[in-house]
């Protein structure tokens, strides 16, 4: 893939205006409220996988209205000390997988929570668990259509809700610390973004290759999936467009992202059709913008690379910067 976005300079300086709705801040207010009126663990079992060296859990914890949502739950086998946890979301399309999958924290020390995801687990992987049981009227196919004339009716509404309550989830789990740092690649990298503006007290976001950020620009500069889907839908539906970009508003990480105290460290490929540089460097400029904290916050870019970014070097250095930021406390 050649180079289609601004030139790296232009990238660092990118600023977007913002057009946030007015009523952004009671909405997810509300929302989040309706979703913490429910208990938020429901079960955690003990689960053999033959990983003598980590002890796995399969959680359920209550997301959106309620609804129930799983989690795989690992932790280094024999740990007496309370641990931090890293709540880890998944790409577009794919489920928690398996727990073997999972084995990168757990082996640095830290507990990790891997959050299923409502609805999807079809496209790759290993599956998931975790139905969707909101209802939508006409849309695209894949996810990011369904419900997406109003917020409140949105997939993607119920999705960053579920982010949010594994976060409270994870910090009521059998020997977790209190700590919680959020990671994710696409997908998970924008709910990561999502969940560390909606929660004020995360201590680390990571977010490789963020998807849902600066969306309105995404769908007009790139024609892949999943942002095509909302053109596809659009195509159809054009009575719709001024309700979609309104739903829009709500949730884009960008606008979530500006309310985050915590430190973050993103990544962003200049080659990624996906998830354009330019939409990335729109949430990372604009990364704890209005929370009047000014948190520390570091990109790493990779000028050779489409959408698998950094891949397994990412994650070397978000294991040496999280390790830095929010060591194990041994003993």
């Amino acid at each position: 893939m050649a180079l289609f976005d601004l030139p790296l300079e232009e990238l660092r300086r990118y600023r977007p205006e913002l057009s946030e709705p007015a009523d952004f801040d009671a909405f997810w207010a509300g929302t989040l409220d309706r979703a913490r009126e429910y208990e938020v663990l429901e079960d955690v079992v003990d689960v053999e996988t033959g990983l003598d060296l980590v002890e796995t859990f399969d959680v359920t914890f209550r997301g959106h209205d309620g609804a129930p949502i799983r989690a795989w739950y690992l932790r280094p086998a024999g740990a007496a000390a309370k641990l931090p946890v890293v709540v880890e979301y998944i790409g577009y399309g794919g489920g928690r997988g398996l727990p073997l999958e999972h084995l990168l924290w757990p082996a640095a020390g830290y507990a990790h929570l891997v959050m299923d995801t409502r609805g999807q687990a079809g496209a790759w992987g290993n599956g998931g668990d975790t139905v969707d049981p909101g209802g939508s009227g006409p849309a695209a196919p894949g996810s990011m259509t369904r419900g997406l004339e109003d917020p409140s009716t949105s997939y993607l509404t119920r999705l960053m809700t579920d982010a949010v309550r594994a976060v409270d989830a994870a910090r009521t789990l059998p020997g977790a610390d209190g700590r919680v740092a959020v990671t994710g690649n696409s997908q998970g990298g924008g709910l990561a973004l999502a969940a560390g503006g909606l929660v004020p007290d995360v201590d680390a976001v990571m977010a490789n290759v963020p998807f849902l950020c600066q969306i309105r620009r995404a769908i007009d500069i790139t024609d892949n999936d999943p942002y095509r889907e909302i053109v596809r839908y659009l195509a159809s539906n054009r009575h719709q467009q001024a309700a979609v970009e309104r739903t829009l508003g709500y949730v884009d990480a960008v606008h979530l992202g500006r309310r985050s105290r915590a430190r973050a460290l993103f990544s962003a490929a200049l080659r990624d059709m996906t998830c354009p540089p330019s939409t990335v460097f729109a949430a990372f400029n604009h990364w704890g913008g209005a929370s009047g904290t000014d948190p520390e916050r570091d990109i790493e870019v990779y000028p050779w690379n489409d959408h698998e970014g950094g891949a397994a070097v990412q994650n070397a250095l978000q294991l040496r910067w999280l390790t830095e930021r929010m060591p194990v406390r041994v003993g």
